[in-house]
């Protein structure tokens, strides 16, 4: 099937004319100049001036970095703006649906309700992987967005390479992969097969590897024809000035940022070997991510106990095929330690 960009933007968004900030109109190229075009107060206290509405210079060291060309790039406020913004410009209000895949994060659900689109949603299969005949036959004319995360939250599992590709292949719509925790993951990244599928979108965040999910900062890679139709829609200042620094500044630190995913991986291994010899868990599942998803005899009952001993975990067992099950993230040598010791005195 042939997807065509232009059949699934809002036919509001292909007409509109996206506004044009002081910052947009004027880029400055570092000379010194007298900036009297927004209306800024022009005391210098370091956040006076309006910040780079197109975020070049943090988009320059993320695509030297991801091996991108930046109009390959959005960035927005957290990921769950960029996931807006994706509903926005390309979901018709009451007409259009959109595929989520339960159990998921649950962002998908909301954002769908609140712009008042249909959500279709189907199962995992009981191995927590995609069953793509049951997810194509919920596609029509109207269905324009299929959301796949992917290492998945709550479940800790990446998708089958082969499922996905199928999804790319056989939908007109676009195809939105969540990476959130590709950086835990040995799988490759999507964004490496962008050039091949107009259709893919991933977006990822700077809040899990990172260490940055204070700072709300997520990003949005996809062909610059689905990037343009975003820019068109996004607020102009989005992402502020502070969050810019400080995302630069640490981005470009690579070396620490791969010693604390070695670090997290490692205290993940070590968890892997303690926790199935806790006598209420059932099961550890397999983890691509920063967290497991582990069963147990009775997840209240053990939520509420680890509370008591001051360790906050999360209860997931109001999701589909996750009954019983707590998801735990891995934390320092100390605090998982703390987990372990409370998790073994429980009865």
């Amino acid at each position: 099937m042939k997807f065509n960009l232009e059949n699934i933007i809002r036919e509001n968004v292909k007409g509109l004319k996206p506004y044009s900030s002081a910052r947009d109109e004027y880029v400055s190229d570092g000379s010194e100049m007298v900036f009297l075009d927004a209306n800024e107060n022009p005391f210098d206290n370091g956040v006076n001036r309006y910040p780079d509405p197109q975020q070049r210079g943090l988009k320059a060291v993320l695509a030297e970095q991801k091996k991108l060309d930046p109009k390959n790039i959005l960035l927005g406020n957290g990921s769950d703006e960029v996931l807006d913004l994706l509903f926005r410009a390309f979901c018709e209000p009451k007409t259009d649906n959109i595929v989520t895949l339960p159990p998921t994060y649950g962002m998908y659900k909301v954002l769908a309700g609140t712009n008042e689109i249909e959500n279709r949603e189907v199962l995992l299969a009981k191995d927590f992987q995609l069953d793509v005949d049951s997810i194509l036959k919920q596609v029509d004319s109207r269905t324009k967005l299929i959301f796949i995360c992917s290492p998945n939250n709550p479940t800790g599992n990446s998708f089958d390479e082969a499922s996905i590709l199928k999804l790319l292949k056989n939908f007109t719509g676009l195809v939105i992969i969540d990476e959130a925790y590709i950086d835990f993951s040995e799988q490759t990244s999507w964004v490496a097969r962008l050039e091949e599928f107009p259709n893919l979108v991933v977006t990822q965040t700077l809040s899990k590897a990172y260490g940055m999910a204070g700072i709300r900062l997520g990003i949005c890679i996809a062909s610059e024809a689905t990037i343009s139709v975003l820019n068109k829609i996004k607020p102009p200042y989005n992402v502020n000035e502070l969050t810019q620094a400080y995302a630069q500044k640490r981005v470009a630190n690579v070396l620490r940022i791969k010693s604390e995913v070695t670090e997290l991986l490692e205290q993940k291994k070590l968890l892997l070997q303690v926790l199935p010899k806790v006598s209420f868990i059932k099961k550890v599942y397999p983890s691509d991510a920063n967290f497991l998803l582990v069963k147990v005899d009775d997840a209240d009952k053990r939520y509420e106990q680890l509370l008591k001993k001051g360790v906050v975990v999360r209860n997931r067992s109001s999701q589909p095929l996750c009954e019983n099950t707590l998801r735990l993230t891995i934390g320092t040598s100390e605090e998982n330690i703390k987990l372990v010791t409370a998790l073994k005195n429980l009865s």
